[in-house]
């Protein structure tokens, strides 16, 4: 009796997922030409660093070589870097011939209440807003991210076209090692999840989502939202702006392989803190959204395999089915990713990777460490 209800269970997630989740698992939100705007606004780069010296040059190098036809401005704010990031920096911009465009904002200590990064965003943008020209869009980038040339060209032509209040890209992640070809595009999948990207750009739903490597937000429209100080306690910053940016004006995220993410992630531990830095904040920091979370996750990418494996008659077919489904359902971002599809078969077990680093990042923020980047530990302890 047990057995059939959670076979049933599973096999009603998934057609829930397949067939009335927003397509999300169809991976058709790509970035698109549009028409080129009748003049090209001002705009500002801002990209919050700190300890960054492996990939700065090359990021802050990829901004400079936009082929943007308007006044383009890059602010680099050097939160509290001990590598000599700030000068590396400096060394790329010199080096193509265009020191004048980049500026270098010491950062200021952090105050309490604000996490480190967008503390330093909100330094850029106060720093953007004394511009002459003021810029009409600020570009929200991280210190680890490359565009390709044409990348700012694009997202205005974009965001001019749609009259869009915040337009996002979801960098390419790297792919390489053994442990990002397991985890990473199941990443970009378990993201879509949670926040279709067609409910996302649905101007009637309230769905909002933002990929924080790569956003390029109106600046009136974060003015009128209340600026970063609104958000300024959020872990999980992209998606809180987009949320914010969204009762505004309407917002789009896309995939793209024109914005990349150069930071590696050569280990399943590595991956494990990019994950756990941020998971118990995406639960409210609430011990029952997570237990909710682990039953879910166990019903929906475990009970399958478990029910395909030990089970028999009817229930076994479900399981096989929810098993064959999810495998199936995972084929377009592993295409993307140009990973193997025999990695569809592996997503109960990346399912349960992920499952313990939510555990972990629960764990870390009981001990004061939730949040933990670069030496800070900036989730709160406790939680009203």
């Amino acid at each position: 009796m047990i057995v059939g209800l959670i076979a049933s269970l599973s096999v009603a997630a998934w057609a829930y997922l397949a067939l009335a989740r927003g397509a999300f698992w169809r991976t058709r939100e790509r970035d698109v030409k549009t028409p080129a705007p009748a003049s090209w606004p001002p705009v500002t780069a801002i990209v919050p660093a700190r300890d960054e010296a492996e990939s700065i040059a090359r990021s802050i190098g990829s901004l400079i070589d936009q082929d943007y036809p308007g006044e383009f401005a890059i602010i680099l704010v050097d939160d509290e870097s001990r590598d000599g990031t700030a000068s590396l920096a400096r060394a790329a911009a010199t080096a193509r011939g265009k020191s004048e465009q980049l500026t270098i904002l010491a950062g200021k200590p952090l105050p309490s209440g604000w996490t480190g990064k967008l503390w330093a965003q909100n330094q850029g943008v106060t720093q953007a807003g004394q511009g002459n020209p003021a810029p009409r869009y600020l570009l929200l980038t991280d210190a680890d991210i490359m565009h390709a040339p044409d990348s700012l060209r694009t997202l205005v032509s974009e965001a001019e076209a749609g009259s869009l209040a915040l337009t996002s890209r979801m960098a390419m992640l790297r792919c390489e090692s053994l442990a990002e070809r397991l985890l990473i595009p199941a990443f970009i999948f378990f993201f879509q999840m949670l926040y279709p990207f067609a409910w996302a750009n649905d101007r009637q739903r309230t769905t909002a989502a933002a990929a924080g490597g790569c956003m390029l937000v109106r600046r009136d429209a974060l003015e009128q939202a209340g600026g970063l100080s609104a958000i300024r306690d959020a872990l999980i910053d992209d998606c809180a702006l987009a949320r914010l940016i969204k009762r505004f004006g309407p917002i789009r995220i896309a995939l793209t392989q024109h914005v990349t993410s150069i930071r590696p992630y050569p280990a399943i531990a590595d991956v494990g803190r990019m994950i756990s830095r941020s998971a118990y904040a995406q639960l409210n920091y609430s011990a029952i959204l997570l237990a909710g979370t682990i039953a879910g996750l166990t019903l929906i990418y475990l009970a399958p395999v478990l029910l395909a494996l030990f089970s028999d008659g009817a229930t076994r077919i479900a399981g096989l089915a929810c098993w064959i489904a999810m495998a199936f359902l995972f084929q377009p971002t592993l295409r993307f990713y140009q990973v193997s599809p025999v990695y569809g078969l592996l997503l109960p077990a990346i399912a349960a990777i992920y499952m313990w680093f939510t555990c972990a990042s629960a764990l870390a923020h009981a001990r004061g460490r939730g949040g933990m980047w670069k030496g800070r530990a900036q989730a709160p302890v406790t939680r009203s």
